[in-house]
């Protein structure tokens, strides 16, 4: 997002009501934490340029002496940068070397309580349908076992799955992968060359970061709003772009929850078209509804690539994810994986078969189990930590917490000694952006999450009103 102009309308919808009422003394420190309180939470993106005063005095409707004041104030603490002919443009008052980086592994134990990682343990019918896999394998046992497109059984059961959810798709539109990460990872050396751009949601899912940053493409973020996607901030951006592809989690968005909107989900794939990209629809939180299923798939075509996978509903540990794309996108998928790999574990797949093909009550238990654990957690919140700010998803693995003050980093050292490995919300943003978030999973059992949550409060009510940290912290592995 180097060098990019912020939208005025965008931001000021961004704003909000940011006005104070009070002297304009009190409107420009007003300003300046609404700005400031943008970058912290990643809705403005860094370096990006703002519009001049005189237009952010007429877009505000303030005076420019409001503005010149609330853009001191920023530059002083080190939110806002002045290049000489150039402009004012976004920044963070530490260096990109200081964000959180690497990972933090934490032995097993009964006193360490793992609320970064958002997967469900493996059920009955999942040992169940390793057992059926290996009454099954015997057949396949005769051949070469490398197939990268995916065992017919298995495309048959995808592609069914999405018939019934309202999208026409034969087997021959499903390639099989080692889950929707490598999914992704495949698509990306298909379809872009380094340096290309690829337009992402923010905050969005972290490896999916790393694979778009691996690959040698550039990750341009646009900000999630409280109520979901800046449809036209995000339909602008694509329009001013021109990415090569355009990632998004539509149902239910990792971390925040949100759910794409039929309509909202036609309109992006338009745009996509119109720059000759390819939309990538991650769908791998798709099935974790609790009272309402989210919106059929509404934007079929050859520019339109989705992903899903057994990890999230099912269990992590059963690596199966596929590509549903147009059939010509698919054999270019084909084509490009063999410098990534040759195909999929036989066994995995015929126990991801059985569990498409089979009963599906385990899904709704699932689902009704979920939903009981948000409320458990949400409720333990509000008793225990009541100016944490959060918003019940209509599904998905966890909550996406707003603190009072930028000190995730902080937070997740206390928890730690509390017990708790905790996943702070920079970890899903770009160049240390959402400071203010942190994620929490609601997978756990409800006493344990109850649990978890006293220990927040805890590690919380010790690090009282100190400065946000600015050295690194360590960071948990987060799926």
């Amino acid at each position: 997002m180097a060098g990019a102009n912020v939208n005025l309308n965008s931001l000021a919808r961004h704003l909000g009501d940011w006005r104070a009422a009070g002297s304009e003394d009190v409107a420009y420190r007003s300003l300046a934490d609404a700005l400031k309180g943008l970058v912290l939470d990643g809705r403005l993106p860094l370096d990006a340029r703002l519009p001049g005063e005189r237009r952010l005095a007429e877009g505000l409707g303030v005076s420019r002496i409001t503005v010149s004041a609330a853009l001191d104030r920023l530059r002083a603490d080190g939110f806002l940068t002045s290049r000489v002919g150039s402009g004012t443009f976004t920044a963070l008052p530490f260096s990109r070397a200081e964000r959180l980086e690497g990972l933090f592994h934490v032995a097993p134990g009964p006193e360490v309580m793992n609320m970064a990682t958002a997967v469900l343990p493996a059920g009955a019918p999942v040992h169940a349908a390793y057992a059926r896999a290996l009454e099954s394998l015997p057949p396949h046992l005769p051949g070469h076992g490398y197939d990268p497109i995916g065992l017919l059984p298995l495309r048959r059961a995808v592609a069914e799955a999405y018939v019934r959810d309202g999208l026409p798709t034969g087997p021959e539109q499903i390639v099989v992968t080692a889950g929707a990460q490598n999914g992704l990872g495949i698509v990306l050396r298909a379809f872009a060359r380094p340096g290309d751009a690829v337009v992402i949601d923010h905050p969005t899912y972290p490896h999916a970061i790393e694979a778009v940053v691996r690959a040698g493409l550039r990750p341009v973020p646009v900000a999630l709003t409280a109520a979901g996607w800046d449809i036209d901030g995000l339909i602008g951006t694509i329009q001013r772009v021109r990415p090569r592809l355009v990632y998004l989690l539509g149902a239910h968005q990792n971390p925040t929850g949100h759910v794409l909107s039929a309509q909202d989900e036609a309109a992006v794939a338009r745009a996509v078209a119109g720059v000759g990209g390819l939309l990538v629809l991650d769908d791998t939180q798709r099935e974790l509804w609790f009272e309402r299923a989210p919106p059929g798939p509404a934007a079929p075509g050859p520019h339109v690539v989705r992903l899903g996978s057994m990890s999230k509903t099912w269990w992590g540990g059963l690596r199966i994810g596929w590509i549903r794309a147009d059939v010509d996108v698919a054999d270019a998928v084909v084509r490009a994986r063999a410098s990534m790999d040759l195909g999929t574990a036989v066994i995995e797949q015929l126990a991801a078969a059985h569990l498409l093909a089979g009963d599906q009550t385990p899904v709704i238990e699932r689902r009704r189990a979920l939903a009981g654990r948000e409320a458990a957690l949400s409720a333990r919140l509000r008793l225990r930590l009541p100016t944490w700010e959060t918003t019940r998803p209509p599904g998905g693995l966890s909550l996406w917490v707003a603190l009072p003050r930028p000190v995730a980093a902080d937070l997740v050292v206390q928890a730690q000694t509390h017990g708790v490995i905790l996943a702070p919300g920079t970890r899903f943003g770009i160049d240390g952006a959402f400071q203010r978030f942190v994620r929490l999973p609601y997978c756990l059992p409800e006493t344990e999450l109850e649990t978890a949550v006293d220990r927040l409060a805890d590690a919380w009510a010790e690090l009282g009103d100190r400065p946000a940290r600015r050295a690194k912290a360590p960071e948990p592995d987060l799926f």
